[in-house]
């Protein structure tokens, strides 16, 4: 068969490809940007072809895809942090229907939240929203309703994650004893691989769960069960929804915006209606505990296919990201270096592609870490998101407070744009070069600046790049150190 999966370098979509392409399907991947789509392991798979489409503009023809047999709809904007999220969600479903109208698709499978409480949070309004235009649509959809989604490198499992292991007490506010179901990130790829043309499934919506119904308190605590640490939590009930907000965003890893919907969610239970499709499909749920033990067990073997700190959500409003990847040369301040490489250039090489996460930046970490802490007090990212993998790099990915435009390996060439809070923009390029016989790197940080205000902030921090920059040139050239010494 072949099926059309949207979403394809999300969080989800990055782990169901490989399921549909062991089931022997042809795969078509809607990317927003060619560039993006990774160029290593299944991703070469003959079986995969790419489809280049923004679910937020006016869609192409159809002709491309016209002979496709299903289409995964698995786009949601909830971690763009826009504020106006829920208009383009509608904006890219309906964008979605009018592509895949004019083709053989005969089903449609959505992932989105269970919704059975009467008073909903915008965000499960908004996916409730979506999934009755693609019920409009006239082709029959199966909608996959699921709660937190308990996987590596998933939003929650990474914001449980990050309080559990760094807050040995926790005051918290009342909406920890909300309850939820959650589930792990291998039913919910069963599920909907499940479904697929099953055509007892069509125009039918089904709430999946795992076997546990938890508060978050509980699973807060089971978390830290399995992970051997001892932790207290109280409860207090004045805490107001903002500084709930800002408590989810100074501790984890998430976007002031996104932490505001998370809370908005959160005081909304979860829990699943039963129904047949368990039974249907012969799937046994796995238990939160069991989701967690096997979460660790694939970060433990660095096998974290996707991060959601990764993913550039199809309906993220700013589109401009992709568009970097030309570094401009008027107006700008730029430090370069370039440094002979007397040992072997893919080792350096191995070096570049390591930066970054728990490897660090080569020199002054310290400084880079204040520099993350600075961020986050004025509502940028910070460093807390690290990267996925500690030595694999994958273009679009995130590397703390950097954004990858280009891994290009074959070439020796990684360029990074900050999205970090700026007067300005930045961009940070490593290069291998060859010349005379010789190789180089050549280490490039470019700053546009916006303003009086851009200028000055160049020039404050201007002896700080004499140290860093140089620094980490030189440590990246050293073919026998280990990642331990990047802190030296």
């Amino acid at each position: 068969m072949k099926i059309l999966l949207t979403g394809a370098t999300g969080y989800i979509g990055k782990r169901l490809l490989p399921v549909l392409l062991e089931q022997g399907h042809e795969v078509v991947c809607c990317v927003r940007n060619k560039d993006r789509f990774p160029k290593e392991g299944v991703y070469t798979d003959p079986k995969i072809s790419l489809f280049q489409v923004d679910f937020l503009q006016e869609p192409p023809s159809s002709e491309a895809i016209k002979d496709c047999d299903a289409a995964y709809y698995l786009i949601h904007s909830m971690s763009s942090g826009s504020d106006d999220f829920e208009v383009l969600e509608e904006r890219a479903a309906k964008n979605f229907i009018s592509l895949v109208k004019p083709t053989s698709i005969q089903q449609i499978i959505y992932l989105t939240g269970i919704t059975n409480e009467k008073k909903l949070s915008k965000h499960l309004a908004s996916r409730k929203n979506v999934e009755e235009i693609l019920d409009r649509s006239g082709i029959p959809v199966t909608a996959i309703r699921a709660g937190i989604i308990v996987g590596s490198g998933s939003a929650s499992f990474e914001i449980i994650r990050d309080l559990v292991e760094k807050l040995p007490v926790m005051i918290t506010p009342k909406w920890v004893n909300t309850r939820s179901q959650p589930i792990a990130i291998r039913n919910i790829l069963e599920f909907l691989s499940g479904v697929l043309l099953k055509k007892e499934t069509f125009g039918k919506g089904f709430d999946v769960g795992g076997p546990d119904v938890l508060t978050y308190k509980e699973m807060l605590l089971q978390f830290a069960e399995v992970r051997n640490l001892k932790r207290y939590i109280f409860t207090v009930p004045v805490m107001t929804p903002r500084l709930s907000s800002y408590w989810l965003y100074f501790v984890t890893s998430t976007s002031y915006k996104l932490a505001v919907n998370l809370v908005n969610s959160m005081k909304v239970e979860v829990i699943a209606k039963d129904n047949e499709l368990e039974k249907m499909l012969g799937i046994k749920p796995i238990s939160y505990k069991k989701a967690v033990d096997l979460a660790f067990q694939k970060i433990e073997q660095n096998n974290v296919i996707s991060s959601w700190k990764d993913s550039l959500a199809s309906s993220y409003q700013d589109n401009s990201l992709l568009d970097h990847i030309n570094v401009p040369t008027d107006g700008c301040f730029f430090d370069k270096r370039e440094k002979l490489i007397k040992g072997d250039p893919n080792k350096v090489l191995q070096n570049i592609w390591s930066i970054g996460g728990k490897n660090g930046w080569y020199y002054g970490n310290w400084m880079w870490k204040i520099r993350g802490i600075m961020d986050k007090m004025v509502g940028g990212v910070g460093l807390r998101r690290g990267r996925t993998h500690p030595h694999r790099i994958n273009t679009g990915d995130t590397l703390d407070f950097w954004r990858v435009l280009a891994a290009d390996k074959k070439n020796r060439r990684l360029l990074l744009y900050a999205e970090m809070k700026l007067p300005g923009e930045a961009w940070l390029e490593f290069n291998i070069c060859e010349k005379d016989g010789k190789h180089y790197l050549r280490q490039t940080a470019t700053f546009r600046p916006k303003g009086v205000a851009g200028r000055l902030y160049w020039y404050s921090v201007l002896p700080f790049h004499f140290f860093v920059f140089d620094g980490m040139a030189e440590n990246l050239l050293e073919t026998d150190r280990t990642i331990e010494k990047a802190d030296a």
